[in-house]
């Protein structure tokens, strides 16, 4: 086997899981890495842009798990893209399991400032009740058929019995809250509703500890800072691969090769795949020649994947009070606790059911004309969302806030969607747990092919990662893992000659 100096390794895709293995690579002594991006762009499902004078994030947003445990967090620092607060020991210690104690208000649909002093009750409930699911690890355990079932039926369960002196407008109104949060919970997982959620699959899933932060001049300049590490001719741009022809077989010469889509040829020793799992649900049967092996697909079309979307909308002024950071919008219809509709033309504005507020320095600037919310959406109804016209969008909208605000005078200035799941090349967001994934689904995600040597053909990515899937750090992390394969593969062989 050739040393690192001779070995080819080409990368298909220039998201986070290619770079951080392209750079490890690098830096490790092999000088014959390419990386081939479809896109005219490097970041993936990592993307920045601006609202007005705001900066805001079409793809990823948080760095979840603010701690030394997390290597996108170590890295922002090193490269000083953070807020200096985000490295406060209390911060980085803190455990919030990816649900930050935001200061919240809530609106219902009937016009009215709800009461955080008596919606609070319901977010306490909620917290307490996706806490608990962590209790059902042992698959034996599992009473609820998915996390959507448990969720509606214990909180109904809970609520009965810790609201029963309450007023029944007052539950109700709880109950309603507690959807709205259900809904919230759907864009975290990427899904249409928490039915489709496994409990033993959620709890493979490891949060890190540490408050989520994120980036003041945008996710990107992760991404910038990587590539100026980088060789300026590594990546080649719009270079689509159509396939990937790998022959199973122990001959260790120039073992892969990579068709791309203006018929180029080319040849390596080891090709790492890190395409989202949209991707590959979609064209793995033309990807790959030949298939992949039979647990490898199953596995892939085990592990769910969806899109969660973005919203952002610019006021003229704030509507919400100065120290909120999370907005609920409560439909007073909802105590059954709905977190999907059944008809998307008419109802799919309902699924909008928290808004973020985006925090920036108060400059005069901002102050006078930068007032933006994040509204988040997820599943069949985001994908409805990016059918629509923009004319059509902001009359939705628009009807939605005097809906909730009673107030007509409440209409965007701008508006800023993210459409992730008609993107060509991530089909959609990032991966979730679906019913009856398993721990092995996600080894055999990441498993090489073959599955020894001479590694010809390897996979990173989000939905790679064993502990981390759906975020950045796990994305990174693969592309680390990957590396390793191969530094240690090299390694081993040099140790032998």
């Amino acid at each position: 086997m050739a040393g690192n100096s001779d070995a080819e390794i080409v990368i298909i895709g220039s998201g986070i899981s290619g770079l951080s293995a392209a750079h490890k690579l690098v830096h490790s002594g092999f000088d014959k890495v390419r990386i081939l991006e479809a896109t005219s762009r490097s970041g993936g499902r990592i993307q920045t842009a601006n609202i007005g004078n705001v900066i805001t994030e079409i793809g990823a947003s948080y760095i979840h798990g603010a701690s030394e445990q997390n290597p996108v967090f170590c890295l922002s620092l090193d490269y000083g893209l953070l807020d200096p607060e985000a490295s406060l020991p209390e911060n980085m210690a803190m455990e919030v399991d990816e649900r930050p104690p935001f200061i919240p208000n809530y609106f219902s649909s009937s016009g009215q400032r709800l009461s955080a002093e008596i919606m609070n009750p319901a977010r306490d409930l909620f917290n307490e009740l996706m806490d608990d699911i962590n209790e059902f690890q042992d698959p034996k355990e599992k009473p609820w058929p998915n996390i959507g079932h448990f969720l509606q039926s214990e909180a109904r369960k809970r609520a009965a019995e810790r609201w029963k002196h309450k007023d029944k407008t007052t539950q109700k109104l709880l109950l309603c809250a507690i959807s709205a949060m259900v809904k919230g919970e759907c864009t975290s997982n990427a899904t249409t509703t928490m039915e489709n959620i496994d409990i033993e699959g959620y709890c493979i899933y490891k949060p890190l500890p540490g408050l989520d932060c994120t980036f003041p001049g945008g996710f990107e300049g992760l991404v910038k800072k990587l590539m100026m590490e980088l060789p300026a001719d590594l990546v080649s741009y719009n270079r689509p691969v159509r396939c990937i022809h790998w022959n199973n077989t122990e001959d260790r010469v120039n073992t892969v090769t990579v068709e791309c889509d203006d018929a180029e040829k080319i040849t390596a020793d080891h090709v790492i795949v890190t395409v989202s799992l949209g991707y590959l649900k979609k064209h793995h049967s033309t990807l790959f020649s030949p298939p992949l092996p039979a647990h490898k697909l199953l596995s892939i079309h085990k592990l769910g994947y969806g899109t969660c979307n973005k919203i952002y909308v610019e006021f003229d002024f704030p509507w919400w009070d100065d120290d909120c950071e999370i907005i609920y919008l409560v439909w007073n219809d909802e105590e059954d606790i709905v977190d999907h509709v059944s008809d998307l033309k008419t109802s799919w504005i309902r699924k909008l059911s928290t808004f973020t507020v985006l925090k920036h320095p108060k400059t005069e600037t901002y102050q006078k004309n930068s007032h933006v919310l994040c509204g988040w959406i997820s599943g069949h109804e985001a994908e409805h969302m990016e059918t629509l016209t923009e004319q059509q969008l902001r009359q939705a909208l628009i009807g939605l806030f005097h809906t909730f605000t009673g107030d007509p005078s409440v209409t965007p200035k701008r508006i800023l969607r993210t459409q992730w799941f008609n993107d060509p090349w991530a089909c959609g967001s990032f991966c979730y747990p679906a019913i009856g994934f398993i721990a092995d689904d996600l080894k055999n995600m990441a498993e090489p092919l073959p599955t020894t040597e001479p590694l010809q053909v390897l996979f990173a990515g989000e939905a790679t990662h064993s502990e981390a899937f759906s975020t950045v750090h796990g994305a990174l992390l693969s592309g680390w893992r990957e590396a390793d394969r191969l530094i240690n593969h090299y390694s081993s062989f040099s140790s032998s000659s």
